[in-house]
């Protein structure tokens, strides 16, 4: 199921600012920093997220057309906030939320199964160093 772009909007404009304080924090949930690919502007998205065994899935929740997405996909910095601690990220896959699956911890999936996103997963691993800021 994809969620209506008018929902899209009306998060971008009054959810995420309050959940990008606690996203971090949450079950499932982690900020997304990445660059715009046009402005060069820095972004802070609060999305669903499952630890792999090398990285994370992002589950795409509005379909393949999100900015946030377009953005990863520029090819510019992208990190991941998730309990204190910032990971980097790179080498970004789409690929369908039932291919995703597999590569999801067994103690996460069904939770993962159980969200009604079915249309993408965004696949990333982890780069560099991580630590915590």
């Amino acid at each position: 199921m994809r969620m209506p772009r008018v929902v899209a909007t009306l998060n971008r404009r009054f959810t995420n600012p309050a959940a990008r304080s606690i996203a971090p924090w949450l079950p499932y949930l982690g900020t997304l920093e990445h660059v715009g690919r046009k402005s060069g502007k820095s972004y802070r998205t609060p999305l669903l997220v499952f630890h792999t065994e090398d990285g994370f899935v992002v589950l795409v929740g509005y379909g393949p057309e999100s900015d946030w997405l377009k953005n990863v996909f520029a090819g510019g910095p992208t990190a991941l906030r998730k309990r204190g601690t910032v990971v980097a990220l790179g080498n970004p896959r789409l690929t369908d939320k039932a291919d995703a699956a597999s590569l999801i911890a067994p103690a996460s999936r069904l939770f993962y199964r159980l969200f009604p996103y079915d249309e993408a997963a965004l696949v990333l691993k982890k780069i560099g160093h991580s630590g915590t800021r």
